[in-house]
């Protein structure tokens, strides 16, 4: 549910990284915001609470064009890890335009990647949208690890629409910003339909 800021000649457009605990979505935050231009991005706010944090900034990316001479600013969001703060998830959710999914390529987090997607369809489906039918990028984070599974198996066990898929180790960059451009593209390509 993008916003247009008429005065400012902005469209606003959410995207949020969705995942398992400490997957990798705050890293992917912190690396976007650390190497973007400081002129055109906001504040990177920290809500933290006992056991996990939701980050977000926004930022106007200068390379993606206009939609009917407007620029876009993103808005990019995480949400806790941990399933016990659901509330919270659904509430960030709200008004989203993209998704992208960290799941954690080691093999003993399969189960919470399966489950945290899971919950993302529940959460989804309670705000009114269809993640088949919504921006939506997987991204598998944490691949230098020993343990990481290989590519194929986890496409087959987290793969849900054919969807664009990006490898990625967040703490160095790799990744980071291929999976951001990918949903912005995709959450463009949806504006301009409605534009």
């Amino acid at each position: 549910m993008t916003f247009i800021n008429y005065a400012a000649r902005e469209i606003n457009c959410k995207i949020v990284y969705y995942g398992p605990g400490l997957g990798g979505k705050t890293t992917n935050l912190k690396w976007i915001f650390g190497k973007s231009n400081p002129a055109s991005r906001g504040k990177l706010i920290s809500l933290a609470t006992e056991t996990d944090r939701t980050l977000f900034f926004d930022f106007l990316p200068l390379d993606l064009g206009t939609i009917r001479g407007f620029k876009t600013r993103f808005h990019l969001y995480t949400v806790p890890g941990q399933v016990f703060y659901d509330a919270s998830r659904k509430l960030i959710l709200k008004g989203v335009d993209g998704v992208v999914f960290v799941a954690d390529s080691q093999a003993a987090r399969m189960e919470a990647n399966q489950e945290s997607l899971k919950n993302l369809q529940s959460n989804l489906k309670d705000q009114g949208y269809n993640l088949m039918k919504i921006p939506y990028v997987l991204q598998l984070n944490k691949r230098d690890t020993a343990s990481a599974m290989a590519l194929e198996e986890m496409k087959r066990q987290l793969l849900i629409k054919n969807e664009p898929v990006f490898e990625a180790v967040a703490h160095s960059g790799t990744g980071v910003f291929d999976t951001l451009k990918a949903i912005a593209r995709m959450v463009l390509v949806e504006l301009r339909k409605t534009a």
